[in-house]
């Protein structure tokens, strides 16, 4: 379903955009979900609605099939990137699961502020931010996917969760839709 409204009591949930998962993908991908992800803050942060900034810092125990990276991290590999400005306002939730709600306090925080619709941005499309807008579904907020403001390093996996899974979870629309009906919702 293509976006139809925002409600008053929205909050932006930006998922891993951080220099190690950002590294992930291309320059193009890299420099649109930036450029999106930063128009979308600046908007939410003028409207005084709350902003979280998701982290990843690790993985859950469980035994997978994939092989999973080895190597050392870098040091700043779960920094933040700048170009979020982060903001002493900004909640910063750090995880160890694909989903920002799994294991955290991301459900209370929200509802403490009375919101009753999350707008979604990050990478990977397939796995932290479809991960997230699932259990935003299950918890009852209503959910808005900015899918110019996601990426995703297989494009068949970023694909299907855009054609597939997400218009069964919310709706989806691009920045300059979501920013416009922000903005009208706050006039």
């Amino acid at each position: 379903m293509t976006l139809s409204t925002i409600d008053k009591n929205t909050a932006l949930i930006v998922i891993d955009l951080q220099k190690g998962i950002l590294a992930m993908v291309g320059e193009v991908q890299r420099r649109a979900v930036l450029t999106q992800t930063r128009a979308l803050l600046d908007t939410f942060r003028a409207l005084n609605l709350p902003v979280v900034l998701v982290q990843v810092i690790g993985a859950a125990p469980g035994r997978v099939e994939q092989k999973r990276p080895h190597s050392p991290r870098a040091e700043d590999w779960d920094e933040l990137a700048a170009e979020l400005a982060v903001q002493p306002s900004d909640y910063r939730l750090s995880k160890e699961r694909w989903g920002a709600f799994s294991n955290s306090k991301l459900h209370p925080y929200l509802q403490e502020r009375g919101v009753t619709q999350i707008v979604l941005a990050g990478i990977s499309t397939s796995i932290g931010v479809e991960s997230s807008a699932r259990s935003a579904y299950a918890l009852g907020y209503h959910v808005t996917l900015a899918i110019d403001a996601m990426a995703d390093t297989n494009a068949e996996a970023h694909d299907n969760s855009l054609r597939r899974i997400f218009p069964r979870l919310g709706e989806t629309g691009s920045t300059a839709e979501i920013i416009a009906l922000l903005q009208q919702s706050h006039a």
